[in-house]
């Protein structure tokens, strides 16, 4: 069968192993996108460490959870939001003002949506 969507897999994937209490999740295929989304995540410390397996193939991704993640996925088709209305976008999406990070896919590369709002 097909991957319609590399990242809504490798984020459910996450998701579905911290409920369950899990430490570690492996991650396949990686992906370039992956590794920014996750780097975002690592910035704001949803997530531990995360570390690269070549297997001469698509590559693992093996990432170290510390159960802060609550709800993680991906809203498919993209859409383009304009800035004026993010923040329309992010009270739809969040449960709250307090916490919660919508991470967009901008010409400046993938950021949550503070850092594309001062941008």
């Amino acid at each position: 069968m097909v991957r319609m969507s590399v990242l809504a897999d490798a984020l459910k994937t996450m998701t579905n192993a911290e409920k369950r209490g899990k430490r570690q999740v492996l991650i396949r295929p990686a992906s370039k996108v992956i590794i920014k989304f996750l780097q975002c995540m690592q910035k704001h410390g949803y997530i531990g460490e995360f570390e690269l397996v070549d297997d001469r193939r698509s590559g693992k991704i093996v990432v170290e959870l510390n159960g802060r993640i609550n709800k993680c996925g991906v809203i498919s088709p993209r859409f383009d939001v304009p800035l004026k209305d993010i923040e329309k976008w992010v009270g739809n999406l969040l449960p709250s003002r307090q916490f919660g990070k919508v991470v967009l896919t901008t010409t400046f590369g993938i950021m949550d949506h503070e850092e594309a709002r001062r941008k």
